[in-house]
C-alpha cells in the first residue's frame, strides 16, 4: 500500500485530486465540515484508495477522525461511513498504521453510536470469515463504554463462534481485544449489582455458561502454548471468567485447569500473567467459602507453580515481575486461610528441601504468611528446626531471606527460645566484620539482635570471641538501652544487675571490656565510638545505684561526649594513640574517684589481674591493663589492699618482656602516690635474688633457675627505671641504696655465675641506667656509687676474651658506663684514659668480620657474631660521645688514644678505629654549644692522619676518613664562628667553598685547602715534615696522599712555613730516591708552591747546586713553570738575578750564578704550562736574556764545558749545552713560551740564532729577531718592548744600550709606534748616525729607513738627504743602510720632488751598482728598482730620463755577476727600467732572467738597441762601457768586454766609420795586458772585427769624437751582418 498503483482507470486524478483538497484543508487549518458533499466525495475517493499512496490515506483518515469527534454526525452519515470504512477494510485488508486509523475511526463514529459500529459485527456476511480486524478491535474498546450493556449477550454470542474460527495469531489477538472488552464490562456491571438480564442482554444463568463456554473453547481450541502473546491476554481473559462462572463448575474444573497452568509454566510466559490466573481462581474460590475438594487435592501442584513463580527474579524497573511476587504470595495468602496445617506442612517441607532456591522461596512465603498462622508449641519447634536447619546449611545467596524471616520469628519471642541461641551465634556470625559479610546482612543482624534481651546482648558484647561482631552487637545493645530510657526505663545495667554477677557479666568486667575496645578506636572503623556510647548509654545520671553514685553519671555525660567529638575529629592516621590512650586513662582514673568506693575497686584490681593473667589479649590492650591495674590501685585509700595487690602482681607471670614491663609500669604509676610502700615492695621482692633460704629460685629445676634469676632481675630494674620517669625527682634520694642492692644482687647471686646469667644482670640494670642518662636531673645529685659500678663494668670488659666474640656483655658494660655520664661525680682523667684503653683493646683488636663468619659452626652463628660486634663497636661510640658529652675538650683524648689503631698494620683494626673517629667528630660537631674552645694541640699530625687515611688502600676507610676530615672541619669553623660572635663580628664574606664528605673522599688537596686556615705555623710544618716521612711509603696510595697533602699545604700556607731550608732539604732527599710516579708529581707540585711563597729562599739554595742538574733538580726547575703564580716569582727573581749579577769585563772567569739562572730558565719554560707567567713578564724577560746571551758569546767558555742537558726524543741520546747554547736555547723558550712560535720560525729562517751567537754579528741578530717580533706579534706587545728598551738606550752597558737601540730602530718599522714616538726619536736617530761607532751608525740608519715608511716625515728626510748621501761610500753595512733608508725616502715619497731627491743622489748611487762588496751590489741594484717603480708614477722627463740611461750599462755588467742574488736584484730593477723607458718588449727578458741565461739577456738586450736605432743611445753607452775596461775588478772588466763584444756583433762593422773602429779597437787593446781569459775574450772580438772589415767599404768622413758621431756619418742606413733581414733607419 505504499506504492502508488499504476491502474488505467481515468478517475484516478480526481481520486487523487480529493486526498490532496483534504490535505491541504488540513495543512491550511481551513474547516472541512461533515457534510453529504464531502462524504461523497470521500467515499469515491476511498472506493479507489488502493491506486493512491497509503501516506495520503493515512492522513486523510487522521483528520476524518478528528472531525468525526469534533462534530455531531447525523446517524445515516455515520451508518455511510462506517459502511465505507468497513468496505475499504474489507476489499484493501490494510495493515499497519492504516489498519489502526481504520480502528480509530470506527471508535470516532462508536463514539457517537456505539450500537451502530457494534451491531456491525452481526452482519451476515460473517457466518463463515471473520470480521475486519480493526472492526473487532473498536468493538472490543467500544464495550468498555456506556451504554453498550445490552450489546453484550448478541456480541458474546457472536463472539463464541469466532472463537472456533480464528487461526491466525492477529486474528486471535483481535477477538481477545472484543472478549476482554465483554468480561471486563460485565465484571464492572456485577460489581455494580446490576443483575437485570435486560440490561446486559443476557440471563445470569446464561452468562455463567457462555463464560465456562468461552473458558473451554479458549483451552481447547487455541494453541496457547506455541503463541505466548495470546496465552498471556488468554490468561487475562480466563482470569475474569473464574468470577463469571458459577462456583460449582468452577471448583469442579479445579484439576483441569490445574493441569492446563502446569502445561502453560513451561510455555516461557511472563509468571505474572500465571501468578494473577491461580491468584484470580484462589480468589473465586475464596469467595464461595472454601476451595473445594479438587482444589485441596491439587494443593502440591498449585503451590508447587506458586513457589516456583515466588523465586522468579524480581526487577524493578518491570512492573509485570514485581506484580508477579505480590500475587504469588497473595495466592499463599488465601490458600492458609483455607488450608492452614496443610500449606504449613507444605511450606516447611519445602524449607527443609535440599534445594536452596525452594528454601528461599519458602521462606518469602512463610514470612509472609507467619502472621496468619497460629504459633502452636509445636509449630514453634518446627520452624526452629527448620531454620537450624538452614542455618547449617547457610547459603549465602539465601541469607538475606533467611535473615527476614528470623526478623519475623524475632517477633514472635522465637530468640527466646532454647534454640535461639543457634539463631543468635548465627546472627553474630554474619554480623563480623569479614569480606564475606555484606553490609545489607550486617544491617539485618544489627535490626535482630534489638529483639534480644539487653542483659543476654551485654555477655555476647563481653564474650571474647564476638570482638568482631562487636560493632554490631554494641549499635544494638546500645539501641535498646537508649530506648529503654526514653520509655522511662532508666535502671542502667552497673545499676540493675551487678547484684546477680553470676547470671550476667559483672560491671566491673564490662567497664574493662569497654575501656579495652575503646583504646583502639578506628578498628573497624567505629570500635571506639560504639563502646563509648555503649558505656555512656548503660549509666544515665538518674542512677539511684546504692554502689555507683551520681557522680559517675555526670562525669561520663561530660566526658564521653568529649572523646567521641575526639574521634569524630581525627581519623585513624591522624589521631595519636599515646594521647589517646592517656586520654581512657584520665577518664577511666577519673571514674574510680568518682566511685570512690574500695570494695569495688578491689574487685576491679581482681577482674584486672584475671584479665591479664589469662586472656591472650593484644600487646596494646595487655600494657592497657597494666596502666588501669595502677590507677585502680593508686586511687585506693586502703594501704593494707594497695601493699596486698603489688605483692599479687609482682608475683604474676613475667616471662615476656611485655609482662615485665606491664609490672613496672603499674608500680611506677602506684608510687606516684606511695612511693615508699612501691619501693619497699621491690626491695622485700629483690631478696629473691640474694637469699637461699626463701627463694623460690633454688626450687626450680637447676637449668631454670638461672634463667628465672634473670628474669627477676629484669622486673625490679625495669621498675626502678620507670619509678624514675614517673616521679618528679624525690627517687633520686634512694637511687645510691638501689645501685647498692644492684651491686649486692650480682655479687651475692645465689645461682651460678656464667655468661649467660652475666648478660641478664646486664641487660636488666642498663635498664635503669638507660633511664637514668636521659634525667637531667641526675646532675644535681652525687651518687658514690657509680665508681664503684664503672670500675666493675671496666672489669667485667677486661675479662673478656680477645680472640672472639662470644657474647655481649662488653657492648652492654660499655652502654652502662655511657649511661653514668650524666651522674655525678665524673670520672678524672686517667680514668677515663684507662676506660678507653681498655675499651678500645677489647672492641678494636678483635678478628676481623670475615674470620669470625669462617671460625662459627654455621653461617647463621657467624651472622649472629658480625652483627653482635657491630653493635658492640656501636656501644663503644656511645661510650665516647659520652666523654664528649661529659666535657667536649675529651675528643682529644679520645682521638689521641685511638692513634694506635688508626696506624695499625691491620686493616680490620684501621677500619674500626677510623669509623669511631668519624661517628665521635661527626658527634662532636653536632654540639649546640662549646663549654671551652677545643684546643686541637696536634692539629696537623691529626689532620696528616687523616688525609693520608683517605687514600687508604682500603676503599670504606678511605670513605670513613672523608667523614672524619669533614666533621673534623665543622667543629673547628663552629668554634671560629663563635670566637668571632663573641668578638661582635661579622660572618667574613667572599668565602663561599662548600665542603662535604664528598669533597674530602680521595681528595687530599681539597683537605689541605679546608684546614690550611686553622694551623699555627709549628702545626703547619709539622704536618709537613711528618707528611714527608710518608713519601717513602711502600704503599703508593699513602705516598700519594702524603705528597698531595703536602702539595695543598704549602699552596695555601707556604709563606707561613718556618724551617724552609730542612723541608727542601728534605724532599730533595726523598725525590732523589725511587718514589712513585704519582707520587713525585705532587712533591714536585708541592715545591713548586713550596717555591712560589718562599722564593728568595728556595730559589738561591735550588741555584747554588752545581752544575750540570741532575734529573731530579731539572724536575723541579720545570714544575715551576707550571703554577703561574710560581712561575712569576721566580721569573722575577731569575730576571732580577740576570739585571744585577752581570759581573765586570775585569772578571776573568765566567760568573756562574747567570748561567745557573739560564739553565733554570731552560728547564722552566719547557713546559706548555708558563704561557701565561712569560706573557705577564714577557718583553722583560726577553731583553735580560738577550743581554744574557750578548754577555755569554763575549765570555771565555772552556771547552767542551756542559752547563745543561736536555732530554731528547725517545730513542735518542741528551742534547748537551754550554753556556752560549744554553742562552740561546732561553732565547728561543722565551718566544715559545710567550706563543710566538712564529717569531722563532721567522728567526730561523733569517739565521738569526747564528747572528746571535757571534758578538760581531749579535745587533744584526737582534734587528733580524725584532723585525719577526714586529711581523708576528700584536701592536700591544710591540708598545711594551718599547716601553722598557727607551729606558735602555743610553744605559753604560754596551750590551743593553746596543740591544736597546737595535730594538727602538726596528720597532719604529711598525707604524703604531712611530706614532706613539712622535718626533722624539728624529734627534737620537741623528745623533746615533753622528756617532764615530759603526754600529751606531747603522742602527741610526736604520731607524731612518723605517721612518721613511711612515707617511709625514717627508721634510725631515728631505734634510737627512745630504749625509744619507755621504754615507754611500761608508762601510758596507753603514752604506747599505744608507741606500734602504734612500730607497725609503723615494718610494714612500708622496710629492714630486721625489724625482729631483731622485736625481740628486744618482751620481752616487751609480757607482754601487758595480761595487765590489755584493751586498752593497745587491742592495743598490734592489734600491734602483723602487726608486724606479716611484719615479715612473710622476712621468719622468726628458732629463731625468737621460739619468735613468746611464744605470743601463751598470746593470747590465752586474746581470752578468756570478751570484745569483745579484742576478735576480739586476733582472727586476732592469724590468722596471724598461718600463720607465718604454721598452716594454724586453721587460719580460729581464723579469725571468737566471743565473744560467744572463749573458743571452744582454745580448739580447744589444740586439733591441740596434734594431731599435738607438744608435746615439748606442754610442754613449759603448762608450760608458770603455769606462768599466779600467776596473780594478776583473769581473767588472770581463762584463764590459762582453758588453762591447755583443754589441759589436749586432753591428755590421764595414759600415762603421774607422776613426769609430780604432776607437774600439783601441780599448780592446788597453787590456791586452790583463788577466788570460779577459785577454781572450779581448783577443776574440778583436779577431771578429778583423774578419767583418776585410770587404771594408771607405767613409766620406771621419767623427771626432764617438760618443758624439757614432752611426751618424753613414746616413739613414746600416747595414746590418750578413743574415739579417732587418734595415735600421737613422736619426
Amino acid at each position: 500500500m505504499s506504492e502508488k498503483c499504476s491502474g488505467e482507470n481515468p478517475d484516478n486524478g480526481s481520486s487523487s485530486e480529493i486526498f490532496t483538497v483534504m490535505l491541504e484543508a488540513a495543512e491550511r487549518d481551513l474547516e472541512w465540515d461533515i457534510s453529504g458533499r464531502n462524504i461523497k466525495k470521500f467515499m469515491e475517493a476511498l472506493q479507489v484508495a488502493g491506486e493512491v499512496l497509503a501516506d495520503n490515506v493515512s492522513e486523510t483518515l487522521k483528520l476524518l477522525q478528528v472531525k468525526i469527534i469534533n462534530n455531531k454526525m447525523p446517524a445515516s452519515l455515520c451508518h455511510k461511513v462506517t459502511d465505507i470504512i468497513i468496505n475499504y477494510l474489507r476489499t484493501t485488508k490494510p495493515e499497519g498504521e492504516l489498519e489502526e486509523m481504520c480502528t480509530m475511526v470506527l471508535m470516532a463514529l462508536g463514539s457517537h453510536f456505539p450500537g451502530m459500529i457494534i451491531s456491525k459485527l452481526w452482519d451476515r456476511s460473517y457466518q463463515h470469515t471473520l470480521p475486519p480486524r480493526s472492526l473487532l478491535v473498536a468493538v472490543g474498546k467500544l464495550n468498555l463504554c456506556q451504554g453498550t450493556a445490552t450489546y453484550i449477550g448478541p456480541t458474546w454470542d457472536f463472539i463464541l463462534r469466532l472463537l472456533r474460527m480464528a487461526q491466525d495469531e492477529e486474528d486471535m489477538l483481535a477477538v481477545c481485544q472484543v472478549l476482554s472488552g465483554l468480561v471486563t464490562s460485565v465484571r464492572k456491571h456485577l460489581d455494580l449489582g446490576c443483575k437485570d438480564s435486560q440490561a446486559m442482554g443476557i440471563a445470569a444463568e446464561a452468562l455463567s455458561f457462555k463464560a465456562y463456554h468461552t473458558l473451554r473453547v479458549i483451552f481447547n481450541r487455541w494453541p496457547l502454548k506455541s503463541m505466548r502473546k495470546v496465552a498471556s491476554q488468554a490468561l487475562l481473559i480466563i482470569g475474569h471468567l473464574f468470577f463469571l462462572m458459577s462456583p460449582f463448575k468452577l471448583k469442579n474444573q479445579v484439576n483441569w485447569l490445574t493441569q492446563r497452568l502446569m502445561t502453560l509454566m513451561s510455555a516461557k510466559l511472563k509468571p505474572f500473567y500465571i501468578s494473577q490466573c491461580i491468584c484470580q481462581l484462589l480468589d473465586a474460590l475464596a469467595l464461595s467459602g472454601s476451595g473445594g475438594v479438587n482444589l485441596e487435592s491439587q494443593l502440591e501442584n498449585i503451590t508447587g507453580i506458586l513457589f516456583k513463580l515466588v523465586n522468579e527474579k524480581v526487577i524493578n524497573i518491570d512492573p509485570h515481575s514485581v506484580q508477579n511476587r505480590s500475587l504469588a504470595l497473595r495466592s499463599f495468602s488465601i490458600l492458609i486461610k483455607l488450608y492452614n496445617d496443610q500449606v504449613v506442612f507444605l511450606i516447611l517441607k519445602m524449607m527443609n528441601s535440599r534445594d536452596p532456591a525452594k528454601n528461599e522461596s519458602a521462606l518469602l512465603v512463610f514470612r509472609d504468611v507467619f502472621h496468619s498462622v497460629p504459633q502452636v508449641e509445636k509449630l514453634k519447634n518446627e520452624v526452629m528446626n527448620s531454620v537450624i536447619a538452614l542455618i547449617q546449611q547457610d547459603y549465602k545467596p539465601m541469607r538475606m531471606a533467611l535473615l527476614n524471616f528470623i526478623e519475623t520469628l524475632g517477633q514472635y519471642d522465637y530468640l527466646a527460645l532454647p534454640q535461639g541461641n543457634v539463631i543468635i551465634d548465627y546472627l553474630i556470625k554474619l554480623s563480623k566484620s569479614d569480606p564475606s559479610n555484606e553490609e545489607d546482612i550486617r544491617w539485618m543482624c544489627f535490626k535482630i539482635l534489638q529483639m534480644v534481651s539487653l542483659p543476654k546482648l551485654i555477655t555476647l558484647v563481653c564474650h571474647p570471641n564476638n570482638v568482631l561482631a562487636f560493632v554490631i552487637l554494641s549499635k544494638a545493645a546500645t539501641e535498646i538501652a537508649l530506648k529503654a530510657r526514653t520509655r522511662g526505663q532508666v535502671s542502667s545495667y552497673l545499676s540493675s544487675f551487678h547484684l546477680s554477677p553470676t547470671q550476667v557479666i559483672s560491671p566491673q568486667k564490662l567497664l574493662t571490656h569497654l575501656l579495652l575496645l575503646s583504646l583502639k578506636p578506628y578498628r573497624e572503623k567505629t570500635f571506639g565510638v560504639s563502646s563509648l556510647r555503649l558505656l555512656y548509654a548503660l549509666h544515665p545520671i538518674t542512677s539511684m545505684d546504692p554502689v555507683i553514685n551520681s557522680d559517675v553519671g555526670q562525669l561520663w555525660r561530660k566526658e564521653i561526649p568529649q572523646l567521641l567529638q575526639i574521634l569524630d575529629d581525627h581519623s585513624g592516621k591522624v589521631l595519636n594513640q599515646k594521647d589517646w590512650e592517656d586520654k581512657l586513662l584520665q577518664f577511666s582514673s577519673q571514674s574510680l574517684v568518682a566511685i570512690n568506693d574500695d570494695n569495688w575497686l578491689g574487685q576491679l584490681t581482681k577482674v584486672i589481674l584475671e584479665r591479664i593473667s589469662y586472656f591472650g589479649d593484644e600487646e596494646e590492650d595487655k600494657a592497657f591493663l597494666y596502666k588501669f591495674f595502677g590507677f585502680t590501685l593508686r586511687t585506693s585509700n586502703n594501704t593494707g589492699l594497695v601493699k596486698v595487690m603489688l605483692w599479687s602482681i609482682l608475683n604474676t607471670a613475667h616471662e615476656e618482656l611485655q609482662e615485665r614491663e606491664g609490672i613496672a609500669v603499674a608500680l611506677s604509676i602506684v608510687s606516684v602516690k606511695y612511693p615508699k610502700i612501691v619501693l619497699d615492695q621491690l626491695q622485700e621482692y629483690g631478696t629473691i635474688l640474694t637469699d637461699q633460704d626463701t627463694s623460690p629460685i633454688l626450687k626450680l629445676m637447676k637449668e631454670y633457675q638461672q634463667r628465672e634469676w634473670g628474669l627477676v632481675c629484669s622486673t625490679i630494674y625495669l621498675s626502678y627505671s620507670k619509678i624514675i620517669l614517673e616521679s618528679e625527682g624525690t627517687v633520686f634520694l634512694h637511687l645510691n641504696t638501689m645501685l647498692a642492692l644492684a651491686l649486692q644482687h650480682y655479687h651475692n647471686c645465689i645461682v651460678e655465675t656464667n655468661n649467660r646469667l652475666k648478660m641478664d644482670y646486664l641487660n636488666a640494670l642498663g635498664e635503669l641506667t638507660t633511664i637514668l642518662s636521659i634525667q637531667p636531673i641526675a646532675l644535681r645529685f652525687i651518687i658514690p656509687k657509680k665508681l664503684e659500678i664503672v670500675a666493675f663494668m671496666v672489669e667485667l670488659i677486661r675479662e673478656e676474651p680477645m680472640n672472639c666474640i662470644s657474647s655481649s656483655i662488653r657492648k652492654k658494660a660499655m652502654c652502662i658506663i655511657t649511661d653514668f655520664r650524666t651522674l655525678m661525680p665524673l670520672l678524672q682523667p686517667e680514668d677515663t684514659a684507662e676506660v678507653l684503653r681498655t675499651c678500645y683493646r677489647s672492641v678494636l683488636c678483635l678478628p676481623s668480620s670475615d674470620f669470625m663468619q669462617k671460625e662459627a659452626s654455621s653461617p647463621k652463628e657467624g651472622h649472629a657474631n658480625v652483627e653482635l660486634f657491630r653493635e658492640t663497636l656501636q656501644s663503644l661510640l656511645r661510650l665516647m660521645e659520652g666523654f664528649v658529652t661529659e666535657k667536649a675538650t675529651q675528643i682529644q683524648v679520645c682521638l689521641e688514644i685511638l692513634d694506635t689503631w688508626l696506624n695499625s698494620p691491620k686493616e680490620n683494626e684501621r677500619e674500626r678505629a677510623m669509623w669511631c673517629a668519624a661517628r665521635v667528630l661527626d658527634f662532636t660537631a653536632k654540639l649546640k654549644n662549646f663549654e671551652a674552645e677545643i684546643q686541637f694541640t696536634r692539629l696537623g699530625r691529626l689532620v696528616r692522619l687523616l688525609a693520608i687515611r683517605c687514600q687508604d688502600p682500603v676503599d670504606n676507610i678511605c670513605f670513613l676518613s672523608a667523614q672524619a676530615v669533614y666533621n673534623l672541619y665543622c667543629i673547628l669553623k663552629l668554634q671560629k664562628q663563635m670566637k668571632r660572635k663573641k668578638q661582635g663580628l661579622w660572618e667574613e664574606e667572599g668565602k663561599s667553598e662548600v665542603y662535604s664528605a664528598n669533597v674530602f673522599y680521595n681528595n687530599t688537596r681539597r683537605i689541605a685547602q679546608a684546614f690550611a686556615e686553622y694551623f699555627t705555623q709549628i702545626q703547619l710544618t709539622t704536618l709537613v715534615l711528618t707528611a714527608m716521612e710518608a713519601l717513602t711509603d711502600s704503599k703508593a696510595k699513602v705516598s700519594l696522599a702524603a705528597a698531595q697533602l703536602m702539595s695543598a699545604v704549602m699552596k695555601e700556607r707556604g709563606r707561613d712555613m718556618i724551617k724552609v731550608e730542612e723541608i727542601v732539604e728534605g724532599i730533595l732527599e726523598r725525590l732523589n730516591s725511587q718514589l712513585d710516579p704519582s707520587t713525585k708529581e705532587e712533591t714536585l707540585k708541592a715545591m713548586c708552591s713550596l717555591a712560589g711563597s718562599n722564593t728568595p729562599t728556595v730559589v738561591p739554595l735550588l741555584l747554588n747546586k752545581p752544575l750540570p742538574w741532575d734529573r731530579t733538580k731539572l724536575a723541579l726547575w720545570r714544575a715551576f713553570g707550571t703554577q703561574r703564580e710560581t712561575t712569576v716569582s721566580v721569573l722575577q727573581l731569575l730576571i732580577g738575578i740576570l739585571e744585577k749579577n752581570q759581573p765586570s769585563e775585569e772578571v776573568k772567569e765566567m760568573a756562574f750564578l747567570p748561567v745557573a739562572v739560564s739553565c733554570a730558565l731552560c728547564e722552566m719554560l719547557s713546559g706548555p704550562l708558563c704561557q701565561e707567567a712569560v706573557q705577564e713578564l714577557y718583553p722583560r724577560l726577553l731583553l735580560v736574556v738577550l743581554c744574557h746571551l750578548c754577555w755569554v758569546t763575549e765570555q771565555r767558555i772552556p771547552q767542551k764545558m756542559i752547563v745543561y742537558s736536555k732530554e731528547g726524543a725517545q730513542g735518542s741520546k741528551n742534547k748537551a749545552f754550554d753556556p752560549t747554547s744554553c742562552a740561546m736555547e732561553a732565547v728561543k723558550l722565551v718566544l715559545m713560551a710567550a706563543a710566538y712560535d712564529k717569531v722563532v720560525l721567522y728567526a730561523n729562517e733569517c739565521h738569526c740564532w747564528d747572528l746571535l751567537s757571534s758578538p760581531r754579528s749579535y745587533y744584526i741578530g737582534i734587528m733580524d729577531l725584532t723585525s719577526g717580533i714586529v711581523k708576528n706579534c700584536e701592536p700591544l706587545i710591540l708598545h711594551r718592548i718599547l716601553h722598557h728598551v727607551r729606558n735602555l738606550l743610553y744605559s753604560v752597558d754596551d750590551h743593553e744600550r746596543v740591544m736597546a737601540r737595535t730594538f727602538y730602530v726596528q720597532l719604529l718599522w711598525h707604524q703604531s709606534v712611530a706614532q706613539i714616538l712622535g718626533q722624539d726619536f728624529w734627534g737620537d736617530l741623528i745623533r746615533w748616525v753622528k756617532e764615530p761607532n759603526l754600529i751606531m751608525k747603522e742602527i741610526g740608519l736604520r731607524g731612518i729607513s723605517n721612518m721613511a715608511l711612515h707617511p709625514g716625515h717627508s721634510e725631515v728626510l728631505k734634510s737627512l738627504i745630504p749625509i744619507l748621501r755621504d754615507f754611500l761610500n761608508s762601510e758596507a753595512r753603514v752604506a747599505v743602510q744608507a741606500v734602504k733608508s734612500l730607497r725609503n725616502i723615494i718610494y714612500h715619497g708622496q710629492g714630486e720632488d721625489t724625482v729631483m731627491v731622485f736625481c740628486s743622489i744618482s751620481k752616487e748611487l751609480r757607482p754601487l751598482m758595480n761595487d765590489e762588496r755584493e751586498q752593497v751590489r745587491i742592495a743598490a741594484t734592489s734600491a734602483l728598482g723602487y726608486m724606479l717603480r716611484r719615479i715612473f708614477k710622476f712621468k719622468p722627463g726628458s732629463s731625468v730620463r737621460k739619468e735613468i740611461h746611464s744605470f743601463l750599462v751598470p746593470l747590465l755588467l752586474s746581470i752578468q755577476d756570478n751570484n745569483i742574488e745579484v742576478v735576480k736584484a739586476c733582472g727586476v730593477t732592469l724590468s722596471e727600467w724598461t718600463t720607465v723607458i718604454g721598452w716594454t718588449s724586453l721587460t719580460q727578458i729581464f723579469r725571468h732572467t737566471t743565473l744560467s741565461d744572463h749573458i743571452e739577456v744582454v745580448e739580447e738586450t744589444c740586439k733591441f738597441l740596434v734594431h731599435q736605432g738607438k744608435y746615439e743611445l748606442l754610442g754613449e753607452l759603448m762608450f760608458q762601457s770603455f769606462g768599466f775596461l779600467k776596473s780594478p775588478q776583473p769581473s767588472l772588466r770581463e762584463a764590459a768586454i762582453n758588453f762591447i763584444g755583443l754589441t759589436t756583433k749586432s753591428i755590421n762593422m764595414q759600415h762603421i766609420h774607422e776613426d769609430d773602429v780604432q776607437l774600439i779597437q783601441d780599448a780592446l787593446d788597453c787590456v791586452k795586458t790583463d788577466l788570460k781569459f779577459i785577454q781572450k775574450i779581448a783577443c776574440t772580438i778583436l779577431k771578429k772585427m778583423d774578419e767583418d772589415l776585410k770587404p771594408r767599404v771607405s767613409s766620406t768622413s771621419r767623427m771626432s769624437q764617438m760618443s758624439s758621431n757614432f752611426f751618424k756619418v753613414f746616413g739613414k742606413h746600416i747595414i746590418l751582418p750578413p743574415g739579417s733581414d732587418t734595415t735600421i733607419e737613422g736619426t
